[in-house]
């Protein structure tokens, strides 16, 4: 199945620009981090929940790499899929490879999803546990799809909009929220001193920090998006790789200026009590109900 798509040539050799490949990195890691996971690395990481955050980002650098050096020797718009094929050829091993690497997409997509949900119904006063959660979650998915089977072009100026519309609005909160917090650089010690706020692991802070970092990780698991682009990017052997380093870049600081914003705006278990929308709770005590308004 890998090999077939391999071959496919439907699709158009530079149709995406480099800007709008780091429009689509940048939108995608934006959607699966800030919205849906920030208050389940509070919940493992505790006041190091900014830690956690740089962490990741150096975790995704590394891992960027390795799919700079394989875009770079087989741009394709076979993506990751390619990647197993060159390395372990056709078999068992690429063929799981790639089911475990479609099944985590699966997942991923369904968090942002319900996340919407979540956090569109509480501007309506309704919880997370109304079937309208996943029926909106359903909706964004198949609003979605319709837009990944457009051409190219629609898809590059909508991402780019959305993208720099989320990275501007989120910058603007950030800083907000941090001006009306006091936040001062003297601060930052006591931001980033031990604290892990899970009971499940209270002796063993490493461990909640290492396990978030693990779910910070997936803030930025949209650079993979780039790849899978592949030979649709101008100039690809140049491209993919700066549109994936600019991506992890731009969102790295964004998501260092979020981080502070929450902790500066919220303790740490009220990130956690609010963990389904902790941007929204953040964004409450600045701006009040059009903080929540602003972050859906």
């Amino acid at each position: 199945m890998v090999g077939h798509i391999m071959d496919q040539k439907d699709y158009k050799e530079g149709s995406i620009t480099l800007r709008g490949a780091v429009g689509m990195g940048t939108g995608v890691m934006l959607g699966a981090a800030i919205f849906s996971v920030i208050g389940q690395v509070a919940q493992l990481a505790g006041n190091l929940m900014t830690l956690s955050y740089i962490g990741g980002a150096i975790i995704a650098a590394c891992s960027a790499y390795a799919y700079i050096k394989m875009s770079n020797s087989y741009p394709s718009a076979g993506g990751i899929g390619m990647f197993f094929l060159k390395t372990y050829g056709k078999g068992t091993i690429t063929a799981s490879s790639a089911l475990l690497m479609a099944a985590s997409m699966v997942l991923s997509q369904s968090l942002i999803a319900r996340t919407f949900g979540t956090y569109t119904l509480q501007l309506f006063n309704i919880g997370p546990q109304s079937w309208l959660v996943p029926a909106l979650g359903l909706g964004l998915l198949i609003f979605a799809y319709l837009v990944n089977i457009s051409k190219n072009y629609i898809i590059e100026t909508l991402t780019s909009a959305i993208s720099l519309v989320k990275i501007v609005g989120l910058f603007i909160f950030s800083f907000a929220a941090l001006m009306a917090a006091g936040f001062s650089l003297g601060a930052l010690p006591q931001t980033f001193s031990l604290g892990v706020a899970t009971p499940t692991i209270p002796a063993q802070q490493g461990l909640g920090l290492a396990a978030s970092f693990a779910l910070a990780i997936l803030s930025f698991k949209g650079f993979t998006t780039i790849t899978n682009s592949g030979a649709e990017i101008v100039e690809p052997h140049k491209n993919i790789g700066k549109a994936i380093m600019f991506s992890i870049a731009i969102v790295a600081v964004l998501y260092l200026f979020i981080a502070l914003a929450v902790t500066s705006s919220l303790s740490v278990p009220e990130i956690i009590a609010a963990k389904d929308y902790a941007l929204a709770a953040a964004a409450s005590p600045t701006l009040g109900i059009y903080g929540l308004w602003f972050t859906v």
